[in-house]
Formats: structure tokens, sequence, C-alpha cells
């Protein structure tokens, strides 16, 4: 008897432990693809949001949106297939047994561990609720919601100990009416209802309706990665062959300098003068006139354009005029078909893969505000970002522009205080510099030594920005007796002199106005490392 006991016992826990550890996933097949999606409806935004998804209705249409990092489908295929999916995604959810029923007011500090939790009526998230994963990765999160749902103004879902927001979801009968500020994670499945997400939402996840418009405000909406989902690894980048080793480089024009420009990497034209630069300030060779490396360079800068202009585009931004505004984009290769306006700043967010490429293909010129700014973000590395522009280039005053610009027929102008980390390159064009700090991303080894590798583990700045001091850190196997820093401002004239005569440094620097400045590091009569500081 005692073993028959037990045995059911052993059996029960086991039921027990099975429901609450193995909540399945739906199969969301193509409406995955989408950061906004409705069956019926029309699809709306007002304010500028970010999205990273396609947007679209297979009945109904999609107003309002700028620049979206997704394509735009409505009554299209595409749209059709994720219809005809997000219908089983939701009775696979709606049909998924419950292994908890808990009240419909969610948050005030709650703390939920993964299963599939059951709420009767209509029901509301308050302040904070936690979904814990007990580190594990796999872990599922499924609310069954019987009513509308809806979030008070910045409230927020945290993900702890390993939980995903791609194993969390959320199945709704009833309209969704998230607050503003709300923090939120998982895909929102709305049954015949609409879905409202107003002014600073921020979604890691999707909002998706079997029938119903949706409307949304100013917010940021992002695919949730991992739990399988595919690594984004962006096309094949081009080969520059010989042309890597230039940072500043022409086929055909002139390439002229006025005040303290700053540069690592190969200078030169083939067909014209390269004239204004100082050689104490390169790290690398002027070619004054055209020679064998700039002829080579040519062909191979031609080569490389014409491969990156033939790569199929995965997304269109369709709003050239528009683009920067905070903009967010994943590796894949972009077509902006005109002109090109940047404005602000733009995020290139490589999703935590070091190794993933960037295209940009400009069918026009590109011309940038003054401070515009190119942050790379979650592993991006500059050498995988490539811009090319059917067009003249205009990079504006003190603007941080990152990756290797290849321009095809038409002149490149870097302004005062411009910082480039990357090339500007073009196939026929003038290229003018004035005060600007450019340093070439890895890839040349001409030179024994890659330079940029040497450069950057010179020495460290900090603060910077900085107020009345910095302080600047050397290698500690750098050679201290022959080195010099020298400070300039953005006209050029320096404003410092200091030795660096031991590995740490403080310089004072108390009677500097707010503003960008410039410096080098001198030794042996060759500039070892450069950069920019900032005074606030």
């Amino acid at each position: 008897m005692n073993i028959q006991l037990h045995l059911k016992f052993g059996i029960a826990l086991f039921m027990l432990f099975s429901l609450n550890n193995f909540a399945q996933a739906p199969n969301l097949g193509t409406s995955a693809d989408f950061a906004l999606f409705t069956s019926v409806g029309a699809v709306t935004n007002t304010g500028t949001s970010h999205l990273t998804g396609h947007v679209g209705s297979n009945s109904g249409s999609s107003t309002g949106f700028g620049n979206v990092d997704g394509v735009m489908h409505d009554g299209d295929g595409a749209s059709a297939q994720s219809s005809a999916d997000l219908t089983l995604a939701y009775n696979q959810l709606n049909s998924a047994i419950p292994n908890y029923f808990i009240a419909p007011l969610l948050g005030n500090g709650q703390q939920l561990t993964a299963g599939i939790y059951s709420l009767p009526s209509v029901s509301s998230l308050n302040l904070d609720l936690t979904l814990d994963a007990q580190n594990n990765p796999n872990a599922v999160f499924i609310f069954q919601i019987q009513g509308a749902f809806s979030t008070t103004a910045f409230s927020e879902v945290k993900l702890i100990n390993g939980a995903q927001a791609c194993n969390v979801f959320w199945k709704i009968e009833g309209m969704v009416n998230m607050a503003t500020g709300t923090i939120m994670k998982g895909t929102v499945v709305a049954n015949n209802s609409a879905i409202v997400l107003s002014t600073g939402v921020n979604l890691e996840g999707r909002a998706l309706s079997t029938s119903g418009a949706i409307s949304v405000n100013g917010i940021l909406s992002v695919k949730p990665i991992g739990c399988a989902s595919p690594v984004l690894n962006g096309p094949i980048a081009p080969d520059l062959n010989s042309a890597i080793c230039y940072t500043i480089f022409s086929s055909n024009g002139s390439v002229s300098n006025a005040g303290t420009t700053l540069v690592t990497g190969d200078i030169g034209t083939n067909v014209g003068l390269a004239t204004g630069f100082d050689a104490l300030n390169v790290t690398g060779t002027v070619h004054p006139i055209p020679d064998t490396s700039t002829s080579a360079a040519a062909a191979d800068l031609l080569v490389a354009y014409n491969y990156i202009n033939t790569i199929p585009f995965d997304i269109e931004l369709l709003y050239p005029a528009q683009f920067g505004n905070d903009l967010v984009l994943t590796p894949h290769t972009y077509l902006l078909n005109a002109a090109t306006s940047f404005t602000g700043n733009l995020y290139l967010n490589g999703q935590n893969n070091p190794d993933a490429v960037f295209v940009i293909q400009i069918n026009g010129a590109l011309s940038t505000s003054t401070y515009s700014k190119v942050f790379l973000v979650n592993g991006t590395q500059a050498k995988n970002v490539y811009w090319k522009v059917d067009g003249a280039v205009l990079i504006n005053d003190y603007s941080e522009f990152k990756g290797t610009i290849i321009c095809n027929n038409g002149a490149i102008d870097l302004t005062s205080g411009v910082q480039l980390n990357g090339r500007a390159m073009t196939t026929n064009g003038a290229l003018s510099t004035a005060s600007i700090t450019a340093i070439m991303t890895p890839g040349c080894a001409t030179m024994g030594l890659n330079i940029y590798d040497q450069v950057a583990q010179v020495a460290k700045f900090y603060p910077n920005p900085f107020k009345s001091y910095f302080n600047v850190v050397l290698n500690e196997y750098f050679d201290l007796s022959i080195t010099k820093l020298m400070v300039y401002d953005v006209f050029g004239r320096q404003v410092k002199t200091i030795d660096l005569s031991s590995l740490e440094t403080q310089v004072e620097v108390s009677d500097f106005a707010s503003g960008f400045y410039y410096y080098k590091i001198v030794s042996s009569d060759k500039i070892i490392q450069s950069g920019s500081l900032i005074a606030e």
C-alpha cells in the first residue's frame, strides 16, 4: 500500500512540476516578423515612433509612419500569410491549459514564475510586475486575459534570472490600452479588439490583433531577439583591397585641407593634387601627387562601389528627408531612394553580433545637420558600416560619423570639428576637409602593424567631457622620455602643450571655454594618437 501511495504521490508531483515548468510558446509563423499588425483594421501613428519590425494590415491601411526598420505590408501576400499565422498562434494561446488562476490586478511589486496564467475578467497592470525565469532561459510565460487589458502610466514588466521577452505572451479578449511611459515585455495578441499604445510606451515584443485597429503615438517598439530567432548578419561587406589603407581619397579630383586636421591612414588622389595636410598630423602617408598606390586604390574603389551598388536591399526607408531623428537600424541593406538629410542621431544596433554588417544605399546626395551623430550599439563596429552615396556628401560641423563612405560622382566636404571613424572616398569629385579628426577602421596592414590598433592602445582620457581638468593615462609599456600632449581649439590654434612624464598626468584646463577641442600626442616627432575632447 505504501509503495502505491508513494508512486501516486510521485506521479502527482511530476505532473505538477510539468505544468509549472513546461508551458509551450506558440508558433507565430511570419507574424513574428511584425512589430505592429492587424488582420482587419487600420494601423495609424502620430508623433515620432521608432519601430524595429514590419508594420501592416491585411485589410486596412498603415498611415502616419516615418522611417521604420522594417517593411510596410498592407493587403499583400506577406500580410495574408501573417493573418493566417496569427490565427493559428491565437488558437494555441487560447487553448493552453492554465496552471495558475490569479486576480485581474497585476503588478504592485508582484513576482511570478513561468507558467500559464488565467485572469477571469478585465485586467490591468499597475507599477511593477516581475517575471522570474529562475535561471531557465526557456521559461515561458503566458497570460490568458478574458477581457480588456490596460496599464497605468509608467507601469513596467521586468524580466529577471534569464527571462526573455521572446518567451512572454499576452492573449487578451478585449481592447488593449497602454498608458504613457509603460514599459512592456512580450507579444501582445488582442482578439477582435483594438490596441492603443500611448506616448512613450516602450514595447520589447509585438502588438498584434486578429481584428481591430492599432494606433500608436511616439512609441519605441522592438521585436524581441533570442528563442531561436534568426541572427542578423547583414550583407557580405565589400572588399576595398588596396583602398583600405586610405582614410581620405578621391579617384578623380583635388583633395584639400584647411586648419589643423588629424588623420590616421593615407591621404591622396589619383587625378589632381592633395594639399594642405601637415605630415606631422598624419599617421600614414600623404600622396601629394598620383602614384602607383593611388592608381591601384582608384581601381579597387570602383570595384567596391560597383559591388555595394548592386547588393539587393532588404528595407527601403521611405522618408529620406527625415533620416536620423533617433532612428534605430539593425544589420541589413537599406535603401534611401532620393537625396537624404540626416538630422540628429542615428543608432546602429548590432544585436550583440560583432560581425554584423550595415550597408546604407543612398540614391542621391547626403547632408547632415551640425552635431549629427552615428551611435554604434550592442556590438556594432565601425569597420562593418558602409555608406554608398550617389551624389555629393556634406558632413556638417562637429558631427560624429562612423563607417566607410563610398561616394560616386560627387564631392565630399567634411567641415570643422567633424570626427570620422572610417573613411571618406569618392570615385569622382573634389574632397575637402577643415579641422577634422579622421581615423580609419582596421584592415590596413601595409605598415607592418595595424596602425589603428597601435594608436588605440597608447592613452586614455578621463573625464571626457571635462570641467576644470582631465587625466591622461598612458600604456605602461610606453616610452615616457619624449612624449608631449598638444591641445587645439576648433580653429586649429594650439591652446595647451604639456610634457607627459608619468603614466598618469592630470591636466589643468580651468581656463578653457565650453566646446570641442582636439589633441595629439607626439613622440619622437611622430603623432602616435589623436582625438577630441569636450569642455562642459
